[in-house]
């Protein structure tokens, strides 16, 4: 036997792995290019493309909970969140709370209160009208009413109540859906938690905008539909 037919073995038991692993190598890159990105390492969940630019992770976190504990997520029978509860929720400072819905100042609008009232005026019905017509497929309406700091605080937490309650009332006389107390979900907060600063006097509100204080613009509810995907 030749020394080449003696080495012939030999070679082809180094060529063949080698190949082998040339292709492994090569196959694994075609399905790595091919693959989907993974899921971040630190478990924050990534907005659909379908989300508003807002919906961000703590966000989601927030409205999550209070959708929850305030009847809109799998709970019968519990309509809204007072104060105490609210705050629980948020688990942040009244200010981070606040700052959380800055990014809606377009799409939501405030309803202005006459002070220590809780009825609707026709400025009221116009601005609540047009929020809630423009729904673009987002699924929560959120209503969140406070107080002035005058007066007494429990005085102030029915008030607020009263204001959200006020406008739960008049989209249940005006809207034809059955699955209207699913989709708004109301908060009051009386004197005691997420005061809204002066800068919020430049929302959309309705009453007079010729001078709005602290005062005038915690008389009030905050209004506006959530496209957040929870």
């Amino acid at each position: 036997m030749t020394r080449s037919v003696r080495l012939a073995p030999l070679v082809a038991c180094l060529v063949v792995p080698i190949a082998l692993v040339l292709i492994w190598v090569s196959s694994a890159k075609a399905r790595l290019a091919q693959a989907p990105a993974s899921e971040p390492k630190n478990g924050v969940a990534v907005a659909a493309a379908s989300d508003a630019n807002y919906c961000n992770p703590e966000l989601k976190k927030i409205l999550r909970r209070v959708l929850q504990s305030c009847g809109l997520l799998g709970r019968e029978g519990t309509r809204g969140c007072q104060p105490l509860e609210a705050k629980t929720l948020a688990t942040v400072s009244g200010a981070d709370f606040n700052a959380l819905f800055e990014p809606m100042r377009e799409r939501g609008g405030i309803i202005q209160f006459d002070a220590g009232k809780s009825e609707l005026d026709a400025d009221d019905e116009q601005l609540l009208d047009q929020a809630f017509a423009d729904q673009r497929g987002a699924s929560y309406f959120f209503v969140v009413a406070r107080s002035s700091p005058e007066g007494a605080v429990t005085y102030n937490r029915e008030l607020s109540k009263a204001r959200a309650n006020a406008v739960l009332s008049h989209l249940t006389s005006k809207v034809d859906d059955p699955d209207l107390e699913k989709e708004v979900g109301l908060l009051w907060l009386g004197e005691e938690f997420a005061q809204l600063e002066e800068k919020f006097c430049g929302w959309k509100r309705s009453g007079s905008s010729e001078s709005c204080g602290a005062a005038d613009i915690n008389r009030g509810a905050f209004i506006a539909w959530i496209d957040c995907r929870l």
